[in-house]
């Protein structure tokens, strides 16, 4: 569906039944906390059987009340400020056991990634980084700690990897003035998206480069400048940022970068395991003392 879930619902009020006008009334009018409540959850809140909810969700056109949930998150997550993100977990959490939560709710994050990331544009997206003759990494916020990982490890295979600083817009731009079609942009954003992060994007796609966009999904504004975009679901817990599948996605597109510069990295590593040696970079352990 292109339309927003609101819109869905007020071209579809006429038809509703009276248990149907609750739930959009509540939707209506309390849709962040909706977009992250279960069926039951929803079903209890205005009065309703679970299977109401359900069939008020098909009724609208979606797959079933995960895809209105689905309709819901993508519409709120960006706006949502932090206070309202901290009384969503509340609800959400409650009482029950977080670190169990926490941890089943990022393996359904990675299994979803897995599911539904394109095969072709992470590909695509490979090759572009092996071919590059500069890199351009740029993450703020949250997503600087994706960025600086990823760039740490690009910077072992590639000699030209720069990683943006962002201290201000004017310093970002003065980091990427040069960059060419010869060279890749990777934007990393997750909401609240940053602004920076998108029209630096925007520049480098006007300027030719290959950009890929690491983001969660078609509606990020990084995808509107992506050559390639590689969507990880990520979602918030409290006033946090789950990024466990965002990171597995970077993991495996370094680990398929590696793959196909394993002769010039393997020569890389020989170097670098001399240096680590007589700098004495890391600690030995007792084994390697003798």
């Amino acid at each position: 569906m292109s339309k927003d879930i609101l819109s869905v619902i007020a071209a579809n009020a006429a038809h509703f039944s009276k248990g149907q006008k609750r739930i959009a009334a509540y939707i209506s009018n309390s849709y962040d906390k909706a977009a992250f409540i279960t069926a039951n959850q929803l079903g209890q809140a205005v009065g309703v059987s679970e299977s109401t909810v359900v069939r008020f969700a098909a009724e609208l056109g979606y797959d079933g009340y995960p895809g209105m949930q689905r309709a819901l998150q993508d519409m709120v997550r960006n706006k949502l400020t932090s206070i309202q993100r901290i009384e969503i977990s509340n609800d959400r959490l409650g009482n029950q056991d977080i670190l169990s939560q926490v941890i089943h709710s990022d393996v359904d994050r990675l299994r979803t990634t897995l599911e539904e990331v394109d095969r072709v544009s992470f590909e695509g997206a490979v090759d572009s980084i092996v071919k590059a003759k500069r890199i351009y990494i740029l993450g703020v916020r949250s997503s600087s700690s994706i960025a600086s990982f990823l760039g740490f490890y690009l910077n072992l295979m590639f000699d030209s990897v720069v990683l943006i600083h962002s201290n201000s817009v004017s310093e970002v731009f003065e980091q990427v003035f040069r960059i060419s079609p010869e060279d890749v942009f990777i934007g990393i954003s997750f909401p609240r998206y940053s602004n920076r992060t998108a029209k630096t994007m925007q520049f480098a796609h006007d300027r030719g480069a290959t950009t890929i966009a690491i983001t969660d999904n078609n509606g990020s504004p990084l995808s509107s400048f992506a050559t390639y975009s590689l969507f990880a679901k990520s979602d918030m817990v409290s006033f946090l940022d789950s990024l466990v599948a965002p990171l597995s996605l970077v993991n495996a597109l370094l680990a398929a970068t590696a793959q196909k510069r394993m002769d010039k990295i393997s020569r890389a590593f020989e170097t670098l395991e001399q240096i680590w040696e007589e700098y004495e970079v890391y600690t030995k352990s007792e084994t390697d003392k003798g």
